[in-house]
């Protein structure tokens, strides 16, 4: 199979060029300020894999953003405009895949502390969420609507998936010892160095 004809946006003016700058600099919506550097980057004389490689996004998305910026000039850059084949993802679909990203993956029973695209896309096929979806359709959704994970802390959470429960009833122990009894609570302490410490002698 040969390789596909290259696409490339009509020749801008040179407002239109500024015009696009202008988005690309104060743009809030990321939607509109992705497509505008799909459609500036392509006036620039970038191919559509070049783009897309770029923004990590597909070649087909790239190629859509451009040939409707051809047909229907700036309107196209309205997170409104949908190119391309029909969403096969519906709106409260992707409600609730940006939730199930917001949360906690111990408390829908996964035994880690923080998703990656992956283990996200594997959980929404596993719940029936979706019969299928690709990671890049994972990763597009949770950007279009703004979701972002920080980087991993240098601490490492507990596997164990009980581990919740068992904290809570550790937890309610401090809260409510037992009549005429003790709570005895052991835990790992990096090295004390040797000094006077004031307190109660027992």
């Amino acid at each position: 199979m040969g390789r596909r004809p290259e696409v490339f946006v009509r020749a801008l003016s040179m407002a239109e060029g500024q015009r696009l700058q202008r988005i690309t600099r104060t743009a809030k919506d990321p939607v509109k300020l992705r497509r505008a550097i799909v459609v500036l980057m392509s006036g620039q004389g970038q191919p559509a894999p070049d783009i897309a490689h770029l923004l990590e996004a597909t070649e087909d998305y790239v190629r859509d953003v451009i040939h409707a910026f051809n047909d229907r000039g700036f309107d196209a850059l309205d997170p409104k405009w949908r190119g391309g084949t029909p969403n096969k993802i519906s709106e409260p679909v992707r409600d609730w895949i940006c939730v199930i990203a917001r949360c906690d993956p111990r408390f829908l029973g996964r035994p880690f502390s923080g998703w990656s695209l992956s283990k996200l896309r594997d959980y929404l096929i596993e719940t029936g969420r979706v019969a299928a979806i690709s990671i890049e359709t994972v990763r597009r959704i949770l950007r279009e609507r703004g979701v972002t994970w920080q980087a991993s802390k240098t601490w490492k959470a507990s596997n164990d998936p009980d581990f919740t429960t068992k904290m809570r009833q550790v937890l309610d122990l401090y809260d409510h010892p037992p009549a005429g009894g003790r709570v005895v609570c052991v835990d790992e302490f990096g090295p004390l160095n040797l000094q006077p410490r004031p307190g109660p002698a027992r």
